[in-house]
Parts: structure tokens; sequence; C-alpha cells
């Protein structure tokens, strides 16, 4: 029989796991490495310890606590989604009202943390993803349009700006076109996902594209997003000093396995393709961020 002791320990770790689940974890591991990127290249090589403590360390207090307020806003609808609703706050087992404060405090914690180990420029860079992603993405565009995930795209962009800014205390050409890379894979990522979960879209009624114009003329969107991206990706080594023939060699393969899983889609829209395609979009975005840093500290 279990003692008193034993219950309230596996009720406060029962809590804890509720909390760190408030902040997508594994959501908020791809944009850490993505602003670790943009640190990278704005130190021109490897940044220094401090930096990088408060670009890991601010970049998931700002990211932890916009999905908290993410969640707190959307637990009605996450409750309709299968993806989405054993979430704590859509289960009742953490209240909405605590989860936005829990996102509120995370947020002052990252401009902190970050306003006093980097810069200004960065904390408020971090607070702006925040709004973008809450207050743009979820409270405006995502039950509205069609285009919810291009425009909302620009809240994931960020990340790297804050690093960029976190090591050089600027934001130049460099890194706004780590922004204009990342806002122009998103859509391809996303629409993937919409794709291999249209139903449940579908029955929460929200808008995405592959719901409201179909899988197929979804398929082609990715397909002239894969493009645009490829292009910026490989005209980013043309334009940028910092990078070599090791980032353009490296990046050209990338673009041109995104391109064969964008055509794979197309000539079968369907889950299983769109899946792929998903799957492969992470891994494109981590092994561009690490050709990136690599590069930064070889040029």
């Amino acid at each position: 029989m279990a003692t008193r002791e034993t219950v309230e320990r596996g009720s406060a770790m029962t809590l804890l796991n509720d909390f760190i689940a408030l902040t997508k974890p594994r959501v908020m591991s791809l944009l850490l490495v993505s602003a670790v990127a943009g640190a990278f290249l704005g130190a021109g090589s490897t940044p220094t310890l401090e930096v990088l403590i408060a670009v890991l360390v601010g970049g998931a207090l700002a990211s932890g606590g916009a999905a908290s307020l993410n969640m707190a806003y959307e637990s009605e609808l996450d409750q309709r989604m299968g993806r989405t609703k054993n979430r704590p706050v859509a289960e009742g087992r953490i209240s909405p009202l605590t989860a936005v404060l829990f996102g509120l405090v995370l947020n002052v914690g990252a401009f902190l943390i970050l306003a006093l180990m980097t810069n200004v420029l960065a904390a408020v860079l971090a607070l702006v993803g925040t709004v973008l992603y809450f207050g743009l993405y979820t409270v405006v565009l995502k039950r509205t349009t069609t285009q919810n995930i291009v425009l909302g795209g620009a809240a994931g962009a960020v990340p790297p700006l804050v690093g960029y800014a976190a090591a050089s205390g600027m934001l130049d050409l460099a890194a706004w076109y780590l922004f204009i890379i990342i806002f122009f894979w998103t859509p391809p990522h996303f629409w993937a996902l919409a794709i291999m979960i249209k139903d449940d879209y579908a029955k929460a009624d929200i808008p995405m594209l592959p719901v409201v114009k179909g899988v197929e003329h979804t398929s082609v969107q990715i397909m002239l997003y894969t493009l645009i991206l490829s292009a910026l990706t490989i005209l980013f080594g043309v334009v940028s000093d910092a990078l070599s023939w090791t980032y353009m060699i490296g990046a050209a393969l990338l673009c041109l396995a995104f391109f064969w899983y964008a055509y794979k889609l197309i000539k079968a829209p369907d889950r299983p393709a769109a899946t792929s395609l998903y799957k492969y979009s992470l891994l494109f975005l981590a092994l561009f961020f690490v050709l990136v840093m690599v590069d930064s500290v070889l040029a």
C-alpha cells in the first residue's frame, strides 16, 4: 500500500511534468537550435559561454512562455483534436489562469536574462516572438484564414534573430536571411502536418489549407514554397561572407532532397507521402542550422 509521502511525491512529479508539457519541449528544441545557430553566425565563430547560456535559457523561457499562453487560450480547441486533447489545460489538470500566469512569468524571465546577460535588442526580440506566436497566430490568424501558418510563420523565424542579436548586438542582412529562410520553410512543414491530421483540423473547424482547398492544391503550394525556400537557402551562401563552399554543397543537397519529397507528394498526394515530407522537413532545418554553425566556425 502506497504511503502518503509516496502519493505526494507522485502528485508533485505529475504536476511538474504538466508544467513542462505547457512549454511544448519538442517544439522548443528546434527553436533553440535555430537561436544558437543565429548566435554562431552573429559571432562569426563560437559565441562566448555567457551568450550561449543566455540564448539557451532565455530562449527556452520565451518559447515555453509563448507555448503556455497558447495552451491557455486554446484549451477548448485542444479538447476537440486527438493530437492535443491530452494537454494539461485541455484535460483540466492545470487551469487556464495558471497557464497564463506561468507563461507571463517565463517571458519576464526571458527578457531579464537576455537583457542582463547580452543586450536589450535580443530581449525585446524574444518578446516579439511571443507576441507574434500568441497574439498574431493563435488569437488572430489560426481560426480565420487558410494563410494562418504562412503569416504566423514569422513567429518561428524570430529565434535566430534573438541569437544573432545576442552575439553581435545588431541585426544585419545575414540575420534577416535566417529569418526569411525559416519563414518560407514553415508552410511546407506545417502543411505536410496538416495533411497528416486533416480530419482533426476539420473536426475542430480550423481552416488549414488541406481542409479548405484539398490535399492536391496543398501539395502544389508545398512545391512552390519549397522552390522559393531552396532559392533563398542557396542565395544565402552566395551573399554571406561568413559562409563557404562547405555550406553551399550541403545546402544544395538538402534542398535537392526537399524538392524530391515535395515532388513525391504531388505524384501521390496522400498521408504517407506527407508524413515523409514532414519528417524530412525537420531534418532539413536541423541540418541547415548545423551547416550554418560549422561554417561560421570554419570560415
